[in-house]
């Protein structure tokens, strides 16, 4: 048997410490939510249907003075990063971007089980395409 993970790690800037503060406590919400904890009242609804791929770390990372969090993953949850970035576009730097790569990867050899992807996330959207669909494409 083989096992297949999906990996990325980015870094998002944030503007200051209150909204670094914000990101950390929004991510530490959707992980006690995820784990069959109640949703907060204050919980954005954006987010509730990409709970269960809520797949990643978030941590504090402040490099040179600038605020920021670092998102990282081994397993998956790509969907939900990105919709948890254009959530905090949304409310705390609407004309920011923040682009995402990720990585597929096997255990073992298996055809179509490497590649991975990108994805632009704006306030207002997200585009994304896989190496898969890239290839198709062309």
């Amino acid at each position: 048997m083989a096992d297949y993970y999906t990996k990325f790690s980015v870094i998002m800037h944030l503007p200051n410490e209150a909204a670094q503060k914000y990101a950390l406590d929004l991510a530490d919400k959707a992980g006690r939510f995820q784990q069959e904890d109640e949703r907060p009242d204050d919980f954005p609804a954006s987010l509730i249907d990409v709970i269960e791929m809520w797949n990643f770390e978030t941590m504090a990372h402040n490099s040179d003075g600038k605020w920021g969090i670092w998102l990282n993953a081994e397993n998956g949850g790509v969907d939900a990063a990105c919709s948890f970035i254009q959530h905090l576009l949304q409310e705390l730097d609407p004309s920011g971007r923040v682009c995402l790569e990720w990585s597929n990867d096997c255990s073992k050899p298996r055809v179509g089980a490497y590649g991975g992807g990108a994805a632009i996330i704006t306030a207002k959207n997200i585009k994304s395409m896989s190496t898969a669909e890239w290839i198709r494409s062309n």
